[in-house]
């Protein structure tokens, strides 16, 4: 039998092993029996808190729903002070009129577009501004050309250090492809190589040659790409195991008139900060970004940038009756946050739109929990994918101020994890809209949360409603992980939404909403149920959120796929460039 002593010491090791395990799903809110005053006093769990130097004190309190008693453990309490947010790039652009061979600084880039034609050995050749380097450098130019083969390819390019007598350091020929098709992409494919090549080279100063072909937009979007590529995130690493970012200051854009726009290069600052804050928070963990967390970073972005903030809770939105998005909610100690920023312009409104994010900090699956290979339960920290590109298009919406178009921000924020308290398989709820869903599974829940959150949407009064989420594994499945599926209830909207992200050069498709494929979730006790059939998950999934969207021009993009991007570093940031571009369609 044993002792008071025994048991002591077998209380306090279940209460640290509570606490060590608090946020892994089935952990934090095991059963009523292991956290019943019968078997733990709350004394004792809180005196066995108080002698571990590794956790800080945890109170007790009752769950409102089940009213047993739960260890409610503060994120910062384990997690440490690590920022959730990385710098912004300290980076000068400016238009130079300067001759390339008279530049002064560590890096000038000089691009070339493809060779075309049928001679597969042609190599790229030069003439104006290359034909003057060549000559200031005493044919290196054509030397680096005929050694290396180079044809223009996209994606290639040739780099070499010039003698200390010559005004800049390096050189690095780079090709461009055919410019002719895309100008845009052109643009996005030469900042990516800028940043990597500076990066690489330690290079502080570049300037770079813009070849004939590319416009102004074209510029925009070069920037843009460099910005994106000078991303630098080691908030979770210490010592000196810190990679060193790019540490580019000054890029110099050496183009005649009419080319470079001033305005149209800021635009590209104010959308890299959207951006930015999209691949912060995705690429944070679960115990950092919590709903609260991003009620935080919304009211800071209201703050900042002048804003309507409303936040809602747990009971605020019981009155309201989001009975789908609650349900969820139900499994987390984190409370549930309802995000709603609103933006208004100065003078005229010409369309009142909304931009719904999908946001699951975390996503366990619930009761049908994310198990074995190939369920990437560790990655679930980007299922609020959705939510961070909504909120960074505020926060670059913020900083442009378009003018004649009113936005409205939304995220339903909450965790969907397992506990005594969490929805089962076989619930039946009831959306703001009065329709009920049978839970045939509880791991098809971001359908659930969206539901609600477009009823919201559209008693704003939004017209136009955009909601943007990493909602299956099925589109995946069709899509690969770079495109983003793309589904509307309006033919024009959704040609109007895949232009914006294509001028943006984020990669969409449209979907088709097969009516027939209805019928696999239609509910037999209940109006809906929240999963089809085998086949067309992507496809059901959109046919669900369309019927909580009852006038409003509806279109739904699903970023399972290029949310997450392993061999580019993580979190991308897709959404915030092409939603951006929209809005600001939309008020023209």
């Amino acid at each position: 039998t044993a002792g008071p002593s025994h048991i002591k010491g077998m209380l306090r090791a279940q209460g640290l092993l509570m606490v060590a395990m608090a946020q892994s799903s089935w952990a934090f809110q095991m059963t009523p029996m292991l956290m019943s005053k019968r078997l733990m006093p709350s004394c004792l769990f809180e005196r066995s808190l108080r002698t571990s130097s590794v956790y800080h004190t945890v109170p007790v309190t009752r769950s409102i729903s089940s009213r047993r008693f739960a260890a409610r453990v503060q994120m910062s309490s384990i997690a440490g002070n690590h920022p959730i947010f990385t710098d912004s790039p300290k980076l000068a652009v400016r238009q130079s009129s300067t001759a390339p061979k008279e530049w002064k600084g560590d890096l000038l880039l000089l691009p070339f577009p493809e060779v075309g034609g049928e001679d597969k050995k042609a190599l790229v050749s030069l003439a104006g501004v290359s034909a003057e380097l060549d000559a200031a450098t005493e044919g290196l130019v054509s030397d680096l050309v005929k050694e290396n083969e180079f044809k223009g390819k996209a994606g290639s390019s040739v780099l070499t250090r010039l003698a200390k007598s010559s005004s800049f350091k390096r050189l690095s020929l780079v090709g461009m492809g055919n410019i002719s098709q895309a100008t845009m992409a052109s643009g996005y494919a030469l900042g990516k190589q800028i940043a990597s090549a500076a990066k690489s080279e330690k290079a502080k100063t570049a300037a770079v040659v813009v070849p004939e072909g590319l416009d102004s937009t074209a510029v925009k979007a070069m920037v843009q790409s460099v910005l994106e590529g000078m991303y630098h995130d080691v908030r979770f690493k210490s010592g000196d195991d810190k990679e060193k970012g790019c540490p580019l200051e000054s890029l110099e854009i050496l183009t005649g008139s009419g080319v470079y726009d001033d305005k149209l290069v800021q635009t590209s600052f104010h959308i890299n900060e959207g951006v930015k804050l999209a691949r912060d928070l995705v690429g944070a963990p679960s115990n950092y970004v919590t709903p609260s967390s991003l009620a935080e970073t919304a009211k800071n972005i209201a703050k900042e940038h002048g804003l309507g903030c409303t936040i809602l809770e747990r009971d605020e939105c019981e009155k309201m009756g989001m009975g789908a998005y609650l349900a969820v909610a139900r499994g987390s100690a984190q409370p549930p946050k309802f995000i709603h920023l609103t933006y208004k312009p100065k003078g005229e409104v010409k369309k009142k739109v909304a931009i719904v994010g999908k946001g699951l900090c975390f996503d366990s699956g619930g009761y049908n929990l994310k198990a074995g290979p190939g369920s990437m339960i560790e990655l679930m920290k980007f299922d609020m994918g959705g939510s961070a590109a909504t909120l960074g298009c505020a926060k670059a919406v913020g900083l442009m101020k378009p003018e004649g178009v009113e936005v409205h921000f939304i995220v339903a924020a909450c965790e969907n994890m397992v506990s005594s308290d969490a929805m089962r398989p076989g619930d039946i709820l009831t959306a703001s809209n009065g329709k009920t869903i049978e839970v045939l599974n509880t791991d098809a829940e971001g359908r659930l949360t969206l539901a609600d959150a477009l009823v919201y949407a559209e008693k704003a009064g939004a017209e136009e409603i955009v909601d943007i989420a990493t909602l299956t594994g099925a589109c995946i499945i069709s899509l690969g992980d770079e495109y983003a599926g793309l589904w509307s209830n309006d033919e024009g909207m959704g040609k109007e939404l895949l232009s914006c992200f294509t001028n943006a050069g984020e990669k969409a498709w449209i979907m088709p909403l097969v009516k027939e494929y209805f019928e696999s979730i239609k509910g037999k006790i209940s109006d809906l149920k929240n999963l089809g059939g085998k086949g067309g998950g992507s496809i059901t999934a959109a046919l669900f959120l369309k019927e909580f969207v009852k006038e409003a021009k509806w279109s739904h993009l699903d970023i399972a796929g290029p949310v997450w991007n392993d061999k580019a570093g993580g979190a991308t940031g897709y959404g915030v460039k092409g939603l951006t571009e929209w809005v600001i369609t939309k008020g023209k």
